[in-house]
């Protein structure tokens, strides 16, 4: 017995050394990343939430939502400058992503970052501007648009999340574990090792059959979703949108704005026939263009999707005939 004893406490005090070791690990890694990826832009109050926000050029408003695990990096890496030289153009760390943060119990699904979203807009005195949505900010920003239609002039969605998917992808699996303590055992202990090693497979999900840019990591931020918080702050958005999202499918056909949506055929994220195509046929007016090309849109076709972008803000201000 005192045999069996002895063996159960070395394997627990081994077990403890482990974990102990991949938490100093972590903690390391993340101070490393957010040395060398630190905020760019400035920090805004809203209810619930501190938004890191960039903000670049002047003219129309155009209003940049990024993706699940994304941040605003995303279309920093080569969108925001072509865009700022015509508008204003305003991109966000959504809460809990890149530099943002979420106030302990607010809510993390769709109303709720609608609502965050029509704060910013309001104190930042954005009039009615183009709200662009990748992924699932293209849900957000619909959200928006139903919640609140009288603060959004038009949507310019890039391969957005407008269904709830028949199934996760497997990218997202870990984000979906029920119990929210071994969520966040596993952001202090396996994240980091995990992300590093799976690194090429989930690239080639993610972007492919597009190939993800060497300098993805830094220039377009993709290291800061490595971090425990960008990780526990995109599984509340998933398991919030998996809750909230079939409740606004419902309201898509009383959008009565501009709405353009821009796909991907191979996208490997999101079903376009699901995402893009039904969507389009539920929505009066709305304009769907497709291109060969994967999920992230924003990084692998930054000209198509500048375009997109800007033909779809110069629509809202054409002056109408007489």
């Amino acid at each position: 017995m005192n045999a069996l004893l002895s063996v159960v406490v070395a394997v627990v005090g081994l077990l403890v050394l482990i974990g102990l070791a991949l938490f100093l690990y972590t903690w390391r890694t993340t101070r490393k990343i957010e040395a060398a990826l630190p905020p760019t832009g400035r920090f805004i109050d809203v209810p619930g939430a501190q938004l890191h926000v960039v903000e670049r050029g002047t003219g129309p408003a155009i209003l940049l939502v990024h993706g699940l695990s994304g941040q605003l990096g995303n279309f920093d890496y080569g969108m925001i400058e072509p865009l700022a030289r015509d508008f204003r153009v305003v991109a966000i760390d959504r809460p809990a992503a890149g530099y943002s943060t979420r106030a302990p119990g607010t809510p993390a699904d769709l109303p709720a970052q609608a609502d965050t979203l029509a704060a910013l807009i309001d104190k930042l005195g954005l009039d009615k501007p183009l709200v662009v949505g990748h992924s699932l900010g293209g849900a957000i920003a619909l959200t928006l648009a139903s919640r609140h239609p009288e603060r959004v002039g038009g949507l310019a969605l890039i391969a957005p999340l407008t269904h709830p998917p028949e199934h996760i992808s497997p990218v997202f699996e870990a984000m979906t574990i029920p119990s929210a303590w071994k969520r966040k055992l596993l952001a202090w202990t396996l994240l980091i090792p995990m992300s590093i090693r799976n690194r090429e497979q989930v690239m080639d999900i993610v972007f492919g059959p597009d190939r993800a840019p060497d300098d993805f990591p830094m220039r377009g931020g993709g290291l800061l979703a490595m971090r425990p918080s960008h990780f526990l702050g995109a599984s509340e958005d998933l398991i919030g949108a998996a809750s909230s999202l079939p409740a606004v499918v419902p309201h898509y056909g009383t959008l009565r704005m501009p709405i353009h949506v821009l796909y991907g055929r191979e996208d490997r994220i999101l079903d376009y026939k699901l995402n893009g195509e039904a969507f389009a046929a539920k929505v009066p007016g709305a304009r769907l263009t497709l291109v060969s090309g994967g999920h992230m849109l924003p990084v692998t076709a930054i000209d198509t999707s500048v375009d997109f972008v800007r033909n779809a803000a110069l629509q809202l201000h054409e002056p109408v005939s007489a």
